[in-house]
């Protein structure tokens, strides 16, 4: 299909440098030029009952957290969310908007992680901040007003690939017990593992692959790293026995194909899977351009459906 005139409009716009390609710039330079571009105006925040920072304890010192809680008195259910950025120079900010209205359409807590970045801190820290954050709201989050029995995980392409490794390792180590995954277009494959997706989209639809082929230089430790499933989860061997997913895709993404590919591996893992491609969207339809693009707003309210069901509610 042809991409949708709302994405069609901010692919005019982008220059023919990819913004998303950080290369030719430093990192510190393109985080904070990422972090004023998705910073969201005051008055564009959608409501929710409070919002609160503060740090949860993991394996290399403090992480801070951004918890937004739903009006009412809990304890409510907690959705651990992560950012997008391939690891490297995401932010909370890009999320405002998104995990704000999850949080009051889903009568949910919305944890925010700010979990150590690559290249300073490189595989495994993501991966292993994200899982101490998931195990500490379930061994503590009554501290902050969540139900420590009703947990979900979720994030957008490379948080999709932190919350889809935060499921594995919950199943591997022991729990905590998940509700629910909530991959968006996520990372779970290399550039150069042949999708079509990424021959179809490599260029000139926001994210590149030269911005992912970037990314996987800054990541990984090691090249023995690709073939771990804490880094890329379509190399586990076995996925059975993971909490239900939504996936929630964009037609015209390179990253498409590996989060459909996923998805029938947990169906045929016995997985309960639901699986969403939005046709002619392109990548950060969830969060970073989620205040440009109605699609969103599906994608929202079939986040937060899902999190009602599988936290007990409608």
């Amino acid at each position: 299909m042809p991409l949708d005139p709302e994405a069609q409009r901010i692919i005019d716009r982008t220059p023919a440098e990819d913004p998303n390609s950080a290369a030719p710039l430093d990192v510190a330079t393109m985080r904070e030029q990422f972090r004023l571009m998705w910073t969201l105006p005051e008055e564009d925040r959608p409501p929710v009952g409070s919002v609160t920072e503060t740090t949860v304890p993991g394996p290399a010192g403090d992480i801070p957290v951004r918890v937004y809680k739903p009006e009412g008195e809990g304890p409510f259910p907690a959705f651990v969310w992560f950012h997008g950025g391939g690891w490297t120079i995401g932010s909370l900010e890009e999320n405002e908007f998104s995990c704000r209205t999850v949080c009051a359409a889903a009568g949910a807590m919305v944890v925010s992680v700010d979990y150590r970045l690559a290249p300073e801190n490189p595989f495994p820290a993501a991966a292993d901040d994200a899982y101490a954050v998931v195990s500490w709201v379930a061994a503590h989050g009554a501290e902050i007003g969540a139900d420590p029995a009703r947990i979900a995980v979720g994030g957008e392409s490379a948080g999709g690939n932190l919350a889809a490794v935060a499921a594995l390792k919950a199943r591997d180590l022991g729990g905590p017990a998940l509700a629910l995954q909530v991959l968006v277009s996520p990372v779970l494959g290399h550039p150069d593992d042949g999708r079509a997706s990424y021959s179809d989209y490599s260029e000139g639809f926001f994210l590149s692959k030269s911005s992912m082929d970037w990314f996987f230089t800054t990541y990984p430790s090691d090249a023995r790293d690709l073939d771990d499933p804490y880094l890329l989860p379509l190399r586990a061997e076995d996925l059975s026995g993971l909490a239900p997913a939504l996936i929630l895709g964009a037609e015209c993404d390179v990253l498409r194909d590996e989060g459909e590919e996923y998805a029938r591996r947990l169906e045929e893992a016995g997985v309960a899977t639901e699986l969403v491609r939005y046709d002619g969207m392109i990548h950060a339809f969830f969060g970073p351009l989620a205040t440009e693009l109605s699609v969103a707003k599906d994608a929202h309210a079939r986040t937060a459906a899902a999190l009602r069901s599988a936290f007990g509610g409608e």
